[in-house]
């Protein structure tokens, strides 16, 4: 079960025949439990390793909350401008006129969406499927563009770009950190920001008819 035609076979059936199956119509029920089941899997990977055992390393902590919060700002600035000329009346709807909404939305988010796919994403890909291929930046941009596949769900342009450029970000935090708890923070930030902005509806949240 560990070797390289296995493990790609793995990455595969995971990564990229799940997400798309979802594409199909079929019962939800039959969707949630595949992804349950997978899931799953990914625990008894990531437990059979030990991951969670090792200590992490967290490193260039220091650089993470700088370049985090720099990042950030820059994306305020662009989604608030963005939500400003494109959606108006969505600006700071949820926050502002459903506040108890909102703060579910974030909860709900933060740790039944962003760890979860953290998890999957960062911590189990990296672990499992590193040896596969040599080039780190390579690396990057296969597990971004997997991140971004893992939406193509909810069938929006906008989102598999966004998603693509925050797989991006993930990838290259959690490579330099090594720290499942830093890139969860840094994608719930990121994550919360576009609820609270007004993105919510395009990324399968309530919105402002929510």
């Amino acid at each position: 079960m560990n070797s390289l035609r296995f493990i790609a076979l793995e990455l595969f059936v995971l990564f990229v025949l799940l997400p798309v199956s979802f594409l199909i119509t079929y019962p939800f029920v039959i969707k949630a439990g595949v992804t349950l089941l997978a899931f799953g899997y990914v625990l008894w990977g990531i437990k059979k390793r030990k991951v969670f055992k090792k200590k992490e390393e967290w490193r260039n902590t220091g650089f993470f909350w700088r370049d985090t919060l720099f990042k950030f700002l820059i994306i305020a600035i662009i989604t608030t401008v963005y939500v400003y000329l494109a959606a108006p009346q969505h600006l700071f709807f949820i926050p502002l006129k459903k506040t108890g909404l909102w703060l579910i939305i974030l909860l709900v988010y933060t740790f039944l969406s962003v760890l979860p796919q953290e998890i999957i994403y960062r911590t189990f890909f990296f672990e499992r499927y590193a040896s596969l291929v040599d080039n780190k930046w390579l690396f990057i941009f296969i597990n971004a563009i997997l991140f971004s596949l893992a939406h193509l769900f909810l069938k929006s342009p906008l989102v598999q770009i966004i998603t693509f450029i925050g797989g991006l970000l993930f990838a290259f935090t959690y490579l330099k950190t090594r720290s499942t708890i830093l890139v969860s923070i840094e994608h719930a930030l990121y994550g919360c920001w576009l609820f609270t902005v007004g993105m919510g509806e395009m990324l399968a949240f309530p919105g402002i008819e929510g």
